[in-house]
This record gives structure tokens, C-alpha cells and sequence, in this order.
């Protein structure tokens, strides 16, 4: 396979985004695969997209993951499909998947760390999005 990667859509990118923090720990739990539904059917940012696709592109993107050097592809189509206003959006929705079970891998530092990086993420954006997470999903 080249090292050229096909161009996707932001939904895509978006979703792509999720899956790689609910992979990310190699234990992909119902409660993320259910949240990304939700999300999906449920943020303006997912208006036109169809749902019926979701299992579509959330398979692509896990063959895509399996490949050799996957990570580092996907990174660089998501942030090749997203334009500057959903950057932080995206990494809203990589944190929310990441803290959905209420604790948050090394493993999914680490990717939350290269989303960051790779889709230029201010660092002091990412820190109120990563306390809004946090805040949000608080209980009692």
C-alpha cells in the first residue's frame, strides 16, 4: 500500500477520531461504541451525514488502524478532512470517548497527546476541553 492516504470527509474524520480512542486500548467497550452513536446522531457538527453509514466508516477506519503505520494515516487524514473550526471538536469527542467509563487509559493519553499535535490543538483550548470532559461526566 502507498504511503498516500484517500481523501475522507470531516463526518469521517470526526468519527475516525472516536473509534481511535475507543480502540486505542485494544478493548473497544459497548458503553464507547454506544456514546458514538449518540454523538453522531446528536452534535450539529454530524448535520447530513448518514447514520446508517456509521458501522461503514467506523470499519474503515479499524482496517485502516490494523495496517502497518495505521495510526499515523488516520492522524494525518483527519487532520488533512478537518477544517480549523472542528479541530477542537474532534478532540472533544476523542476526550469524551476516552473518559465515557469514567477512567482514562495510558494508552489513551498518549493518543490524546498526538491528536493534540496533529490537528494543532491549543494547548490551553484542550485543557478546558479536557476539564469540561471531566466536569461532565462527573458522579456522584
Amino acid at each position: 500500500m502507498s504511503n498516500q492516504h484517500p481523501a475522507i470527509s470531516h463526518h469521517a474524520a470526526l468519527i475516525y477520531t472516536m473509534v481511535m480512542a475507543a480502540a486505542v486500548d485494544r478493548d473497544m467497550k459497548d458503553i464507547e461504541l454506544g456514546q458514538i452513536g449518540r454523538l453522531v446522531k446528536s452534535l450539529p457538527a454530524f448535520l447530513g451525514y448518514d447514520v446508517g453509514q456509521l458501522t461503514d466508516t467506523a470499519k474503515e477506519c479499524a482496517v485502516i488502524l490494523s495496517t502497518n503505520d495505521g495510526l499515523n494515516r488516520i492522524l494525518a487524514m483527519i487532520a488533512e478532512a478537518l477544517p480549523h473550526q472542528l479541530r477542537e471538536t474532534a478532540y472533544l469527542l476523542a476526550c469524551e470517548i476516552a473518559a465515557i467509563d469514567r477512567r482514562v487509559s495510558f494508552e489513551e493519553i498518549q493518543l490524546l497527546h498526538m491528536i493534540r499535535k496533529a490537528l494543532h490543538v491549543d494547548p490551553l483550548a484542550a485543557a478546558a476541553v479536557e476539564r469540561a470532559t471531566v466536569a461532565r461526566l462527573a458522579a456522584t
